[in-house]
């Protein structure tokens, strides 16, 4: 699923107002925040609303050593961090640094699935909340991150598309998304998240 292979990203910066609440604002990552045998896992299912599976398994990522330096495994390919926690060039990024709780942007996403079809995303997103979440992998504090737009591609497909991901910083990571687009409804979720 292309989006899965979006989001690698994110580091945080908590602080406390003087009346207790919580609140937070949360940077981009460096490299230093990484440690080699990090590790995360997810879990993730793509249903139809004629309940036909379309996706269901687990995704893999891990901090390895790589060329001398550290690495993101995904799937077969292993990502040099320095790439990862590069800043993103876009004026419509996924995500418009630092994250703080009210903030809203616009996301645009064209890409080339493996067979060749090209699509697009162009999205409006706004960051809800920032409180505990739930997953199986544990509680973290997490951003709430919603993104409403449309999706289409080169085949003719076109649909209305809704995206809520929860967005841990202490794990530099997502741990829930739930997507739905059209007639397909896709979750994906951390079951394991450690590091040394």
């Amino acid at each position: 699923m292309k989006n899965r292979f979006i989001l690698l990203v994110a580091l945080v910066i908590l602080s406390a107002c003087n009346d207790g609440t919580k609140t937070s604002i949360t940077h981009q990552p460096t490299v230093a925040d990484y440690v080699e045998g990090e590790k995360w896992v997810w879990k993730y299912k793509g249903v139809t609303t004629e309940g036909e599976v379309r996706s269901d398994g687990t995704d893999t990522r891990k901090i390895v050593k790589f060329d001398g330096e550290l690495g993101m495994t995904i799937g077969k390919d292993t990502i040099p961090v320095t790439e990862i926690a590069k800043p993103e060039e876009s004026e419509t990024p996924k995500y418009d640094w630092p994250l703080e709780v009210g903030k809203k942007w616009k996301y645009e996403n064209n890409w080339t699935s493996q067979d060749g079809t090209t699509g697009n995303q162009s999205q409006t997103a706004t960051v809800l909340s920032f409180q505990e979440e739930t997953v199986e992998a544990g509680t973290f504090m997490a951003y709430t991150i919603e993104y409403t737009g449309t999706t289409s591609n080169s085949r003719g497909y076109s649909a209305d598309e809704k995206e809520v991901w929860l967005y841990a910083p202490s794990v530099k990571n997502f741990i829930k998304l739930t997507q739905d687009q059209g007639y397909f409804h896709y979750v994906e979720e951390l079951i394991e998240y450690s590091k040394p």
